[in-house]
């Protein structure tokens, strides 16, 4: 199992996910002798899950079912263990985009957090690009570095413990994107612009407060990076549903009244008139608007380095 290359059959050691719906999933290492309890009951990891198919649909020991789905930079987000606060597809997706990254591409992260991002990148820039992400905190990096290690990716990142505001990524004019979620982005621009490529690359910072950005933004001038740009994403998710919709008939009354022989202003004739109606509904599927929504995630601020 590898997070950037796809397998079919299950084996001992991969991470699976074990959906149980859209609102109920997670991550389970496979080991032989190993039994995973669920509301629907039990899986025996030797005999419902090593060497099937990935897909499958496992019978728990009470009747019930769930699906075994192999592992996915968005699976992983949904589902990883929290050591930070992390960043959701939405915001993953723009910064993807944003950085221009692709296939062979050299980035640089800081901070490595839960590895959330990580992956996704990984996944972008692989096989051949690679990633080098520093974490301030050092049992956070090796428990991400452990993690790359289980999904088969650490031979595309490498992870370092250090304070990237006084000591920078360690690389220089090789990146050609650099990443930033730390609490001061501005102490680390300079460092970054050094860790990019002469050629010029891409910077985005990554903030909750609008001072941050103010800061950063004036950090990112001063070191002469132009096409400064600041973004927020705001989602907003629809249910589709059916509906029921009472439909207006203008000639119901007439009808009703020759069909019944009754007077509708009499009151009985007003009932059965008030029954019909309630029996004249049509069902269709509509989207319709969450009660609640998700608000600010963060300000990603983006912006190139300068050739001049």
């Amino acid at each position: 199992m590898s997070f950037v290359e796809y397998g079919e059959l299950m084996k001992e050691g991969d991470t699976v996910i074990v959906f149980l719906g859209h609102d109920s999933m997670f991550p389970v290492k496979l080991q032989h002798g190993v039994q995973t309890q669920t509301k629907y009951g039990v899986i025996r990891h030797s005999t419902d899950l090593i060497g099937k198919r990935y897909g499958s649909k496992v019978t728990c020991s009470k009747g019930g079912w769930v699906y075994i789905l192999y592992p996915t930079p968005e699976l992983w987000t949904m589902n990883l263990p929290h050591r930070t606060q992390i960043l959701y597809s939405t915001d993953i997706s723009l910064i993807t985009m944003m950085l221009e990254l692709k296939p062979g591409s050299i980035v640089c992260e800081s901070g490595t957090g839960s590895g959330s991002l990580s992956h996704a990148i990984i996944r972008t820039i692989a096989p051949t690009g690679h990633l080098y992400t520093v974490e301030f905190h050092q049992q956070r990096a090796e428990k991400a570095m452990e993690e790359f290690r289980e999904h088969k990716v650490d031979h595309l990142v490498t992870v370092k413990s250090q304070d990237v505001c006084k000591n920078g990524f360690g690389v220089v004019s090789i990146a050609d994107a650099v990443f930033l979620d730390i609490p001061s982005p501005w102490e680390a621009i300079g460092h970054a612009k050094s860790a990019l490529k002469v050629q010029g690359g891409r910077i985005c910072s990554f903030s909750p407060c609008i001072e941050q950005v103010q800061r950063t933004c004036q950090a990112m001038e001063a070191h002469g990076f132009t096409e400064v740009d600041t973004l927020e994403i705001l989602l907003r998710v629809y249910d589709v549903r059916t509906v029921s919709l009472q439909t207006a008939d203008l000639g119901i009354v007439a009808d009703d009244e020759s069909s019944t022989g009754l007077d509708s202003h009499s009151q009985l004739g007003q009932n059965a008139v008030c029954s019909n109606l309630t029996q004249r509904a049509i069902q269709f599927k509509s989207a319709v608007t969450p009660r609640e929504m998700v608000g600010h995630t963060g300000y990603l601020t983006f912006a190139t380095k300068s050739l001049l």
